[in-house]
């Protein structure tokens, strides 16, 4: 059945792809985030350890969150690491040691990227007449922005 929620088709359409690109990006981030938490090695392992593991507890919420906005908005959310790696941003880089310098060193730089995609995206979204996408890219870009300024807090 065809969705009737004052958005035309072509605006949905639109944000729809940038809903599927943000879940490309988010499912790699959380990829190497789960890539950290099991191999972090160092005196503050135990730390880090958990510290990853709320940062991709919280990743996992994000990622269903943005599937489901894609779905009710009336498109189809992509699903295979095909289409993730083919849609990301994001590159699957590594640090060069497992400790948490170089975990946070990268993330950080993710984190960053997709916070600066999530600001053109509210500036597209609204362009399209979705306010309410518009919102939950807000309240992504949010989160997104704590968890960076813990990431950079980890550096000095």
């Amino acid at each position: 059945m065809k969705v009737n929620i004052g958005i035309k088709e072509n605006d949905s359409a639109a944000v729809a792809e940038l809903l599927n690109k943000l879940l490309a990006d988010l499912n790699v981030l959380y990829i190497k985030v789960r890539n950290a938490h099991w191999n972090i090695e160092g005196a503050d392992f135990h730390a880090q350890h958990l510290f990853f593991e709320s940062i991709y507890d919280g990743l996992a919420e994000t990622i269903d969150e943005v599937a489901e906005r894609t779905r009710s908005i009336g498109h189809y959310a992509i699903g295979s690491l095909k289409e993730f790696l083919e849609l990301t941003q994001l590159s699957e880089n590594k640090p060069d040691k497992n400790n948490s310098q170089g975990y946070i060193t990268v993330l950080l730089n993710d984190y960053e990227s997709i916070i600066i995609t999530l600001r053109k995206n509210i500036e597209i979204t609204d362009q399209h007449g979705d306010a309410a996408t518009e919102d939950f890219f807000v309240e992504i870009m949010s989160s997104f922005e704590k968890t960076a300024w813990m990431l950079r807090s980890h550096l000095k």
